[in-house]
């Protein structure tokens, strides 16, 4: 989080808005930041419960029909590089902070359903693969 947490503050001009994406706590956010964190953890963990308040409610906040398509996209393309990236076992860059390649585990993430014993999985690192 550390790389885009600091673009992330840089572009919204708003120092708080990694920390709240972060640990999920978007109550501390103003109004506009709020809604649209909300959105797009909706569109990640249940698309299709996206309900028409939830784009009037983004209207009634400044973003128009672009700016709310733009969102969608963005929110999409993060998640589909992210689940190609997980699926495929893909490590962070070397010159990243030990912290940041590490197994990454995210608060909002403790619904998903974890893989039952002896059912596989994609390997998580490099050094979780075994040689063919």
């Amino acid at each position: 989080m550390t790389h885009h947490g600091e673009a992330l503050a840089r572009e919204s001009g708003d120092a708080s808005l990694p920390g709240a994406v972060a640990s999920g706590q978007f109550d501390l956010l103003p109004t506009r930041s709020r809604l649209l964190c909300a959105y797009a953890l909706k569109l990640t963990r249940d698309p299709s419960s996206i309900r028409v308040e939830d784009l009037v409610a983004l209207r009634g906040n400044g973003l128009d029909d672009r700016g709310i398509v733009d969102t969608n996209q963005v929110v999409a393309y993060f998640n589909y590089v992210n689940r190609v990236a997980h699926g495929l076992g893909v490590d962070l860059e070397p010159n990243w902070p030990a912290e940041e390649r590490g197994p990454r585990h995210y608060p909002l993430a403790n619904a998903g359903e974890s893989l039952t014993e002896g059912e596989s999985g994609p390997p998580r690192s490099n050094t979780d693969r075994t040689p063919t």
